[in-house]
């Protein structure tokens, strides 16, 4: 019987998120994919540097010192590469303590309809279109934003950062604040206070977490290594539909901010997160000079920039 993942979290990953492959792309638009598989044969020993993703799955995977003997996480290289020019992420993914023994080579193939075949809780990758076309498909995945690394620390904390809506959950208070504007959106959240909002794209990657999270609690000497926060716009009232959410899911985040349209950035600066998570550019472009950042191009607002 072969090995069953969904009762692990599971992130898929693409080399152009865990590494810095700004030199090897442009090879590759300049002079082609013979180039492009020379330089990489050439360099084979040669570690490629980190990229936006890596501290946070060097965290994540740390997380198997929990329970080593059924480790809780498992990470997957998604690649575009092929099984030959592979060969150096997997070097270089060694070369950092990343221990990934799972991988998949497509050869210029989209990575996404793969997602559900590893039980995928989330999926990242630098290129674009491969992260629109696995939002639009229902599958939870985010774009890397070039930017800042997280610090090296000697510390084995997880830090993560969510927006909430678009991203734990749907847009649909979203869309009336489009729509409608900040007044309606306040009456409706305050009307349906009670009501929990539906689930968005990274809910099922938040859950695995919090399955984590019990499972270190239950173990002797227990010390806390993941550190979810909320940095959201919304502030009062619209901040009482958030909580009605969390709990309806069963879920606890350790920190939650109601910002109520302060800039996140200088938050995020403090809280130092191995990752953030926003649907809307324009704040992950702020916070990705400070924090390593990741957009979900999900719901009303994404929509909306694509025409």
């Amino acid at each position: 019987m072969g090995l069953d993942l969904t009762s692990r979290l599971v992130v898929g990953v693409a080399s152009s998120a865990l590494f810095d492959l700004r030199e090897e792309d442009a090879i590759f638009e300049r002079e082609g994919t013979d180039a492009y598989r020379a330089h990489q044969r050439a360099r084979l020993d040669d570690p490629l540097a980190p990229g936006v993703a890596l501290p946070f799955v060097k965290r994540l995977l740390g997380l198997n010192a929990v329970r080593p003997q059924d480790p809780p996480v498992e990470v997957i290289l998604l690649s575009r590469n092929d099984p030959d020019t592979g060969r150096r992420a997997m070097r270089s993914a060694a070369h950092h303590g990343l221990p990934i023994g799972r991988a998949a080579f497509l050869s210029g193939g989209d990575p996404h309809p793969f997602l559900p075949a590893f039980d995928c809780e989330l999926f990242l990758s630098a290129h674009e279109p491969h992260i629109r076309a696995a939002i639009a498909a229902g599958r939870p995945a985010g774009l890397a934003i070039p930017g800042a690394l997280a610090e090296e620390t000697a510390d084995d904390q997880l830090r993560i950062a969510f927006d909430f809506d678009g991203v734990l959950a749907d847009d649909g208070s979203e869309a009336i604040f489009q729509s409608d504007g900040i007044d309606a959106f306040r009456a409706h959240e305050h009307a349906h206070r009670d009501a929990p909002l539906s689930p968005g794209p990274l809910k099922p990657f938040l859950s695995r977490l919090a399955a984590i999270q019990t499972l270190e609690r239950s173990t002797e000497g227990y010390a806390p290594r993941i550190e979810t926060a909320l940095v959201t716009a919304r502030g009062a009232p619209a901040h009482e539909r958030v909580v009605t959410t969390l709990e309806s899911w069963g879920v606890r985040l350790d920190q939650v901010f109601f910002l109520g349209g302060v800039e996140k950035t200088e938050v995020l600066k403090t809280l130092k997160p191995h990752i953030f998570f926003d649907d809307q550019r324009a704040h992950l472009d702020r916070a990705a000079a400070h924090v390593p950042s990741v957009h979900i191009p999900f719901g009303v607002k994404n929509k909306a920039a694509e025409e």
